[in-house]
């Protein structure tokens, strides 16, 4: 602790001039009464409220300066006035869209008194030349608050003014710059009431039509004033609902086809895209109408194309295969049977190549309304394609109802046909198959249909067959053989063999005919007899063709000169257009001489009189090709075939040449052909010799070769190219030998 300080006497500063008294210590007071303890009570009372006032004053400050805060951050204007017009508050946004009379905003002031102000300035461009008048207007509506208005301000901006009235009698205003909006309605009006396309305008509320554009006019025929009247619904044709219902979050979306009524009364098809918007401050939809009336025409005539024949109006057979599966369908719930006819036009190809194609669909056009009129309004018929039709006949309980039916459609087909004054004479072939015995599936009616048509007209031509078990077996291996050659195409595996044709006049081997064998790993050599006509049907004879042609060629280039190949030609090969190139190609490629290869013909091919058949075999002669006609004899009429064109070998058909030592009538019709061949200058060759009678009595008449198992069946290349390397040694030996002799 600190040691004690001497207890000195305070001494009072010295003033000049100035007296000091002393200070006395109140003296105790005496106790209160009643009367200012309650004096007491009133001067804390006042000090307390005064003191709540002050600190309810800082808080209303500290509000006031939050209020002010919180407003400043809107993106819009706002201002408070009083009663009277005067500002009280307002926020930043306010003062910057005002900001040329932002220096007159005060506590205070009179808005009309900044409105004076602000005219003066030339702020607002809509005042000009009318400024008391402006002013009254606005301050009428300040003090008279309804709808929203727009401002103009001298900047070009719009400014959207809502004013409401307080429960004091003073005024809440806001401010919103619309002029983008504006500048984007501008746009929007350009691009509607400028569009090509037609565009309406509806109210959410009641569909009212608000808008239209110029194209919308045109398209209806409804004037302006009119479409205002109407409501979306006048112009619906059959819908009820609205194009925008649906999705609420789709914004924008095209709905389904839709059919409007036009003015006029017309129905057209359109697509309608919506969108939402805002449209003279309502709430409406923006409709772009699409018009694919022409659109909706053309996908049906397609829709009708890709199910009738084009020729004949009739359902084609994807519509006929649709049709069918209904009736068995039906049938399957029932015990009642449905038959299938494929009829077939017998030689209708014949009426195209006399009377001309016109003609020929004109008697198509005319066969199919004469089979619908023959039909029950249950049968169904249908065109498959050029001349077969296919009728569908349900309901059937009586295999005398099917029958009978053929007849009546062979029976209609049968009367004369008048087309273009043309009396037209047709018969047709009928096949037949009858669910569900022969098919219970449509595909599988119509193949056996097909294979029964095929027998008709092979069995009964002019009639009509059914189908039976084995033609289904017989189709089954004919799809085999189908596939399994294609695939022996595509390896090359058929090769040719040749059968020699022997000179009558000096025994030798003067050429060789190319015949195609196709070895088969499992069936061994298959028959050209099984796989030819095959070949034919399905287009494969013209790549099987090709190949013989080239193999032949260089087999033949090998072999000593001057022997020939003879190669078949099928009328297919020629229909294909490239024969001419194929040949020169396949000459060129084994370099053999042209005047050492023979193209085989057979009549058939000439039975077309075809133009282009005719400068094909012109061209190949020229070319240096001998031509030959295989199976003479055989034909309509050989004779005419040879003053159409000069063949270069004329060869015999096996069929007179079998027997022909024992019959007469063979013996005269051969001898004839030689006759002729011999007159003509032309190669006469005999097929199918077989015994040594027969080569006798051909070398005796003066046939100039013959060819038959007799002397060779057909041997592969190598054992051709033996025999041909024996016959040259043999021949040089009889040539050394006579020169021998002559020496």
């Amino acid at each position: 602790m600190p040691p004690d300080r001497p207890n000195k006497k305070r001494q009072l500063p010295s003033h000049p001039g100035r007296t000091f008294k002393p200070i006395r210590k109140p003296a105790p007071q005496a106790k209160w009464k009643g009367k200012d303890r309650r004096i007491a009570a009133d001067i804390t009372e006042v000090v307390r409220k005064r003191a709540a006032a002050e600190a309810a004053m800082a808080e209303a400050r500290k509000s006031h300066e939050r209020l002010r805060e919180a407003i400043d951050l809107l993106p819009q204007g706002i201002v408070f006035l009083d009663a009277e017009g005067r500002y009280i508050l307002w926020n930043k946004k306010y003062a910057e869209i005002y900001s040329r009379s932002a220096d007159l905003f005060k506590p205070g002031v009179r808005m009309a008194d900044t409105l004076r102000a602000g005219v003066a300035r030339g702020d607002y461009p809509e005042a000009v030349g009318r400024e008391e008048e402006w002013i009254a207007e606005r301050m009428a509506k300040l003090h008279q608050p309804g709808e929203c208005h727009e401002q103009l301000i001298s900047d070009g901006r719009c400014i959207q003014i809502e004013e409401r009235k307080t429960a004091d009698g003073g005024i809440i205003g806001l401010r919103i710059d619309i002029t983008e909006l504006k500048r984007r309605e501008s746009s929007f009006r350009l691009l509607f009431d400028s569009n090509p396309v037609p565009m309406i305008v509806c109210a959410i509320d009641g569909e009212r039509i608000i808008g239209v554009n110029d194209a919308a006019v045109e398209h209806y025929g409804y004037s302006p004033a009119e479409f205002r009247s109407l409501t979306l619904r006048d112009l619906q044709a059959f819908e009820a609902d609205r194009p925008w219902d649906g999705d609420p979050r789709a914004d924008e979306r095209a709905a389904r086809t839709w059919k409007h009524v036009r003015a006029d009364g017309t129905l057209i098809d359109l697509a309608v895209y919506s969108r939402h918007l805002t449209y003279d401050g309502e709430a409406a939809v923006l409709l772009a109408l699409m018009d694919i009336t022409e659109r909706k025409r053309a996908e049906m005539r397609l829709a009708f194309m890709a199910q009738h024949d084009g020729l004949t109006g009739l359902p084609n057979r994807n519509s006929l295969r649709k049709r069918l599966d209904d009736m068995l369908t039906h049938t399957r719930r029932s015990d009642g049977k449905v038959a299938v006819h494929f009829l077939g036009i017998d030689n209708f190809k014949a009426v195209n190549d006399s009377l001309g194609h016109v003609i020929g669909d004109k008697l198509l056009r005319s066969i199919s309304r004469r089979l619908r009129s023959t039909l029950r309004d249950d049968d169904v018929i249908g065109r498959l394609n050029s001349d077969e039709f296919a009728v569908l006949q349900s309901g059937v309980e009586r295999t005398e109802d099917i029958v009978l039916l053929a007849k009546r459609l062979l029976h209609a087909i049968g009367e004369p046909f008048l087309v273009d004054g043309h009396s037209v004479v047709v018969s047709a072939s009928i096949g037949i198959a009858v669910a569900p015995g022969d098919g219970d599936e449509s595909d599988k009616l119509f193949m056996s249909a097909d294979m029964a048509l095929t027998k008709a007209k092979v069995e009964a031509r002019g009639g009509y067959s059914f189908f039976e078990t084995g033609m289904d077996a017989r189709a089954q291996t004919r799809r085999k053989i189908e596939f399994e050659l294609r695939q022996a195409l595509q390896h090359e595996v058929l090769r040719p063999h040749y059968q020699p044709l022997i000179g009558l006049s000096t025994g030798t081997i003067s050429g060789c005919e190319a015949l195609v064998r196709w070895p088969h790993p499992e069936r061994g050599m298959v028959s050209p007899a099984d796989f030819i006509p095959v070949a034919e049907e399905t287009g494969l004879i013209n790549p099987l063709g090709l190949q013989v042609l080239r193999r032949a060629c260089l087999d033949a280039a090998a072999w000593p000169d001057p022997v020939r190949v003879a190669v078949n030609l099928s009328p297919l090969q020629f229909r294909v257009g490239n024969l001419l190139t194929t040949v020169m190609d396949a000459l060129k490629h084994s370099g053999l001489p042209p005047k050492r290869l023979e193209l085989e013909i057979t009549e058939t091919l000439l039975l077309e009189k075809s133009s282009q058949v005719i400068a094909t075999l012109h061209a190949l002669r020229a070319l240096g090709v001998r031509i030959s006609m295989d199976d003479f004899g055989t034909g309509y009429s050989s004779l005419s075939y040879l003053r159409s064109f000069p063949f270069d070998k004329i060869k015999i058909d096996q069929s007179f040449v079998r027997g022909l030592c024992a019959n007469h009538e063979l013996q005269a019709i051969v001898r004839s052909i030689i006759s002729l061949g011999r007159g003509l200058g032309v190669t006469i060759t005999a097929e199918g010799v077989e015994t040594e009678a027969e080569l006798n009595w051909l070398r005796s008449e003066g046939c100039h070769e013959a060819q038959g198992f007799l002397f060779s069946p057909g041997r592969p290349n190598d054992e051709i190219a033996a025999m041909l390397a024996a016959q040259c040694e043999s021949t040089d030996a009889a040539a050394l030998r006579m020169t021998s002799r002559v020496a």
